[in-house]
């Protein structure tokens, strides 16, 4: 997966299975770490979109007699490759990022410790999808297609992607080796199920005749195949997220008062970001209270502007670009951890033989 930093590449445009014999939960009834002497250091392990502010970080570091250590260690996959690769001497104390495509992977690696968070009770069930709260939910985002405003009216679905009126308009990425590649390539299986009558495989096949482009990862597709940003390319249809439009504005400099682009209706894949304490940590209390600072008001309220995606939370306020250029979609598409988990291989394989041979 080639998750790259959703912020950092804003910055640089515009300035671009259920876990075996899982441990019971614990409460937060560890004491704090004692707020005098050196502070204690806190390993957090997350992928390069991991944004927060200074001032918010600061003030944990703070209330806790803290020093937190981010370690940003690639895409997800790689993230999580690496907490499995150093089970039993943890190289952090928390890790975040990984998401609902590999959670049943994460769980059943056995790398997690248990923490029914008191922050729990304000976040809706159907985002706790780990009932051993091994992983607690902290994002939600959406990978949708976006389009350039300038063709006008969007395809309606996504079976019209494969019209002929849209041959040689849509940019996908390559799910063997892009985040969201990965996700659409979800969104067309739960859309076209293999017993339906049309299948996923039958329409990836009628994209290839349209003559979708393939893109190596989201920077490429975005930035330079895409006519709707920065990039001038020749396509008007990319899979990109459900806040890039925002984010087009946001880091304009004020040079935009609205995007150029918009959100395709019915293309939206949701994928909910967890986070989870390390077995072995030597700071289990601080980890605690780390997991309740990420699930607490003064983080969610941050997220959506430094990682461009929604929080969690019930009723978190979102800033006023989310609520004019990136509503919540009308409808996501989903799939069961498990299922993701028992078939993303061989899915993948299909679609390599179906779209590259």
């Amino acid at each position: 997966m080639n998750k790259l930093s959703r912020k950092s590449v804003w910055v640089l445009m515009g300035l671009a299975l259920a876990a075996c014999a899982a441990p019971p939960a614990r409460t937060a009834q560890t004491p704090a770490p004692p707020a005098s002497g050196q502070p204690t250091t806190l390993n957090v392990l997350v992928h390069d979109s991991f944004n927060v502010s200074e001032d918010v970080l600061k003030q944990f570091e703070v209330d806790n007699n803290a020093k937190v250590n981010v370690l940003k260690s690639g895409d997800a996959a790689r993230v999580l490759n690496k907490a499995i690769l150093s089970k039993g001497a943890p190289i952090a104390d928390v890790l975040y990022g990984v998401d609902n495509t590999f959670l049943s992977r994460a769980l059943s690696a056995g790398i997690f410790e248990a923490y029914a968070s008191p922050a729990l009770a304000t976040i809706p069930d159907r985002f706790k999808l780990d009932a051993s709260n091994q992983l607690l939910p902290v994002d939600v985002g959406h990978v949708a297609i976006n389009y350039d405003k300038s063709i006008g009216t969007p395809p309606a679905d996504l079976r019209e992607l494969a019209d002929p009126k849209w041959r040689s308009k849509l940019i996908v990425e390559n799910p063997a080796i892009s985040s969201p590649g990965l996700a659409f390539l979800m969104t067309t299986i739960a859309a076209f199920p293999e017993d339906s009558a049309y299948t996923w495989k039958q329409f990836w096949a009628d994209l290839r005749a349209n003559d979708v482009f393939i893109s190596p990862d989201w920077r490429d597709a975005y930035y330079t195949q895409f006519s709707g940003s920065s990039g001038k390319g020749p396509r008007p249809l990319v899979v990109s997220y459900q806040t890039s439009p925002p984010a087009e504005v946001f880091y304009s400099e004020g040079k935009l008062t609205e995007p150029p682009t918009a959100n395709m209706e019915g293309t939206a894949f949701e994928q909910i970001e967890f986070v989870g304490i390390l077995k072995g940590s030597k700071s289990r209390a601080l980890a605690e209270k780390f997991v309740d600072f990420m699930l607490g008001p003064a983080m969610q309220k941050d997220i959506p502007l430094q990682m461009f995606v929604y929080p969690v939370v019930a009723d978190t306020l979102l800033p006023n670009l989310f609520a004019q250029f990136s509503p919540t979609p009308k409808q996501v598409f989903t799939l069961p951890a498990e299922q993701i988990n028992t078939h993303r291989d061989a899915w993948i394989e299909e679609w390599t033989k179906i779209m590259l041979r």
